[in-house]
């Protein structure tokens, strides 16, 4: 799968196109998700321009996602991947974890990582495990950031 190529599962489809992902429901779910509330619309938009974007669909209309941040080289951080509440429990996570794993621009990285609370069974189902050594990761962790600039932005009546 190249950009823009496609995978087909009966009636549902994976699409690398990021012409065919619809905002509008990628919005609504990470901004609503615990791992990026408030999520303003220009930030993702920023977001899925620089990203390998996968977009779920079921008869065109888009139920599911994953991102991946690389250089399509070295590395690749695995993101933002959901399914809709209605469609989840038929495998459709998984079958767009293999489309995303299988993606010619994501092989041969030397690493590949993400961070999840609870999907660890799925991940592991495609190689993924905790840290072999996590005392030389470190991070600059921000979980408000967007709540935050949105206070600041908001006019105070006075």
């Amino acid at each position: 799968m190249s950009a823009g190529d496609e995978a087909y599962r009966g009636e549902y489809s994976i699409s690398s196109d990021s012409a065919k992902l619809d905002v509008a429901v990628i919005h609504q779910f990470l901004s609503g998700s615990y791992w990026s509330p408030g999520l303003p619309l220009d930030v993702l938009q920023r977001a899925l321009a620089g990203s390998l974007c996968f977009g779920l669909y079921h008869r065109g209309v888009q139920v599911g996602f994953a991102r991946v941040i690389t250089d399509r080289a070295t590395f690749a951080y695995l993101c933002d991947v959901f399914v809709l509440d209605s469609y989840r429990g038929q495998g459709l996570g998984r079958w767009l974890m293999e489309v995303v794993s299988s993606h010619p621009d994501l092989q041969g990285l030397r690493r590949m990582v993400l961070v999840t609370r609870d999907a660890h069974g799925l991940y592991e189902k495609f190689g993924f495990s905790p840290l072999a050594k996590p005392g030389g990761y470190m991070e600059l962790h921000r979980p408000d950031v967007y709540i935050q600039a949105a206070n600041r932005e908001s006019p105070n009546p006075s």
